[in-house]
């Protein structure tokens, strides 16, 4: 049978023709759908907006049509998120997730009704995970909900609503036509910057003058997600036998393993989102009774008693140690696995320990063969990291590296004196230098 005469070719070519918006959509009705759908705030920001520069290549590969991307917010109920028990938090943060990702299929669906394509991407996973350790996620929600006007970052790295505060789910909708009113960012920031979350962080990541320890909020927040499973493999293959498991990952951990399968991985803390008092539904408590605010709601938080996660030798473990004696300090392995100089001159951007960094002042040159041919200038001075791609100024250490045999040294699986013996690395300046900077990154 020829296509033209197959039953269902011929019904759809007797039907009116499908609906196409070829112009831009209406954004007080794009709006309503997206409200009709669950959503409780809504914007749209153009593809091209210059805020989205960073994520805009990404955006169009996973989706090369891409006009416009609708944020959105979905409350979450804010009791929950700051009962001490992990387990009621975590309960509200992944229902409040499915729901978003249902109210982003809700729209798709209404937009594919009407002739417009879209696509939904997680609000979390799954992800493309192929990409490990790089980027997995196909759009980066933050910076889409700041451009499309539904809040500020706050210190504490999440984004607060006006309204809603930080007690908030993300999500982005990807259409391939224009909305005739783009939404504007918000004019002011709703963070009070009273740096409660600084107080609430079990493990210091945030700092008081705005800086962020990724590594450290990683590593105890996420132990459960990616890098963290990877870790607790890594003892599963290499303990003896049940005995020697235990006492690498004790009872607890491994339960919190099984239970990150069945049901969903655990946040550990979200201390920050918490305590946060910010936005117009949320800070009336915060302003009649302060000290009953921070009694209520951040004193269980850091009073509990819990284990806490960090990597030895790194800013967290000292901070655990003296400001939550009562905490249990766990030794982790660092989770960021390097296998190419790319991941490794974006990584340590990431795993930078300031203050193991005190005191030195020094001018890296990199340069990588094999695998990977690059250039680079790492500068540590005064407690902050500099890269840029190729050589500038004078090196007061200079190494040059066979890129595998580099990455395969930051996974320690080679080891670094080998490594020079072989002349697979060369150093020219002080060893110590090169010691000192790997203080500055532990794993």
């Amino acid at each position: 049978m020829k296509l033209n005469d197959h039953p269902t070719v011929q019904l759809v070519r007797r039907r009116a023709p499908l609906p196409r918006a070829d112009k831009p959509l209406d954004a007080d009705r794009l709006r309503q759908i997206c409200l009709d759908a669950g959503a409780d705030d809504v914007g749209f920001v153009e593809v091209d907006r210059p805020e989205l520069a960073d994520e805009r290549p990404h955006v169009l590969a996973a989706f090369p049509k891409a006009k416009t991307l609708i944020s959105f917010v979905v409350k979450m109920n804010r009791e929950p998120v700051r009962n001490p028990a992990r387990s009621v938090s975590n309960l509200e943060f992944h229902h409040t997730g499915d729901e978003a990702n249902e109210v982003a299929r809700r729209i798709v669906a209404a937009l594919e009704a009407e002739g417009v394509k879209a696509i939904n991407p997680s609000i979390g996973f799954p992800m493309e995970t192929a990409n490990w350790p790089g980027r997995m996620w196909v759009v980066s929600h933050k910076p889409v909900a700041v451009a499309a006007g539904l809040g500020m970052m706050g210190i504490h790295r999440n984004v607060i609503h006006p309204k809603f505060g930080n007690f908030i789910i993300l999500g982005t909708v990807l259409l391939d036509v224009e909305v005739n009113r783009p939404s504007r960012p918000v004019d002011f920031n709703p963070c009070l910057e009273c740096k409660l979350c600084v107080a609430a962080c079990p493990v210091g990541a945030i700092k008081p003058d705005g800086a962020f320890d990724t590594a450290a909020c990683y590593t105890h927040n996420y132990r459960e997600f990616m890098g963290g499973f990877g870790d607790v493999l890594e003892h599963v293959a290499e303990a003896k036998n049940g005995h020697d498991l235990r006492g690498r990952v004790p009872p607890a951990e491994q339960v919190g393993l099984w239970q990150s399968l069945a049901f969903g991985p655990n946040y550990k803390a979200a201390y920050c989102i918490a305590v946060c008092p910010a936005g117009e539904d949320v800070i009336a408590p915060f302003l009649a009774d302060r000290g009953g605010f921070v009694s209520e709601v951040l004193k269980p938080l850091q009073q509990k008693q819990e284990p806490v996660f960090v990597v030895p030798g790194s800013d967290a473990e000292g901070y655990v140690t003296k400001k939550f004696p009562h905490k249990k300090v766990r030794k982790v392995r660092g989770s960021f696995l390097l296998y190419t100089v790319p991941q490794f001159l974006f990584g340590i951007r990431i795993a930078f320990q300031r203050e193991q960094s005190a005191g030195l002042n020094a001018v890296y040159h990199f340069t990588f063969t094999g695998a990977s041919d690059a250039t680079a200038t790492i500068t540590i001075r005064d407690k902050t990291l500099d890269v840029t791609d190729g050589h500038h100024g004078t090196p007061d250490c200079a190494v040059t590296a066979d890129a595998d045999t580099w990455c395969g040294f930051l996974r320690k699986e080679r080891s670094i004196v080998w490594a020079i013996v072989r002349g697979k690395v060369k150093v020219k300046g002080p060893l110590k230098l090169l010691t000192a900077f790997g203080k500055c990154f532990p794993s």
